[in-house]
């Protein structure tokens, strides 16, 4: 496994020293964009150029793409240069099912990793995830592989030793999307598997990356049910005319 860029180390930095000093330069180091908030199915190019605008514009240094599938989308080559042209770092999550498929509509640059989640619960996935990281791997681009820290430890390490007998660039440990982080008994065991995992990664600054994704990742998970549950607010108490339509 490669070492961890200096140029995204540096980065990170900057952004702890400014959020620690509250400067304005100070942001959040990643960034969470799901891309079927930009994309669209039947569509080749971006909808949002606005929203495109104020992720190129964000002094976040990591632009993680996620959300279902991002590689299901015609656009998501187009949105990826978009974005690693404006100097970020890009990390594309996929389960890897049609990074073989697809792989050819992007350019292997040092600021893109492609995220393979590593998973071994559905027949086929795993082996397809496989060919797509080997192809990925030939075509010069950089990969990271993604383990689930909900894994059982023995099948995380598995997972890790085969990352490593693949020569991915980096790997991280962290919850499921959408998993929820309460405070009690599970959760509370779930954090302690995760460092006890986290420590087979091998390097500490993967590990440490690891523990930044997962914050970026509940903070997105947080502000995403927030949003929802005021939504949910404001139509419960909006009123209705007498005709009964409802006014905004």
């Amino acid at each position: 496994m490669k070492r961890f860029p200096l140029r995204l180390t540096a980065d990170l930095a900057l952004t702890s020293v400014g959020q620690k000093l509250r400067l304005a330069q100070g942001g959040s180091p990643i960034q969470f964009v799901d891309a079927a908030e930009i994309l669209h199915h039947d569509s080749g190019h971006p909808a949002s150029h606005e929203r495109i605008r104020e992720i190129n514009s964000s002094r976040s240094p990591v632009v993680w793409i996620g959300g279902i599938e991002p590689l299901r989308h015609p656009g998501i080559a187009h949105l990826v240069r978009a974005i690693t042209q404006t100097g970020h770092f890009v990390f594309l999550e996929t389960d890897g099912t049609l990074l073989r498929r697809r792989i050819h509509e992007f350019q292997p640059v040092s600021r893109l990793f492609l995220t393979i989640g590593l998973e071994r619960l559905r027949p086929g996935v795993f082996e397809l995830a496989t060919e797509g990281m080997r192809a990925a791997r030939l075509s010069g681009f950089l990969i990271c592989a993604r383990v689930h820290a909900r894994t059982e430890l023995g099948e995380a390490a598995e997972l890790v030793k085969f990352a490593h007998a693949n020569d991915v660039d980096g790997i991280v440990i962290t919850k499921a999307n959408g998993e929820s982080s309460s405070a009690n008994q599970d959760a509370e065991a779930l954090r302690q598997k995760t460092a006890e995992a986290r420590k087979l990664i091998g390097s500490r600054w993967w590990e440490s990356f690891s523990r930044i994704v997962e914050l970026a990742l509940s903070a997105q998970r947080s502000a995403a049910r927030n949003t929802a549950e005021s939504g949910d607010r404001l139509e419960q108490e909006s009123p209705t005319d007498e005709a009964g339509v409802r006014i905004a």
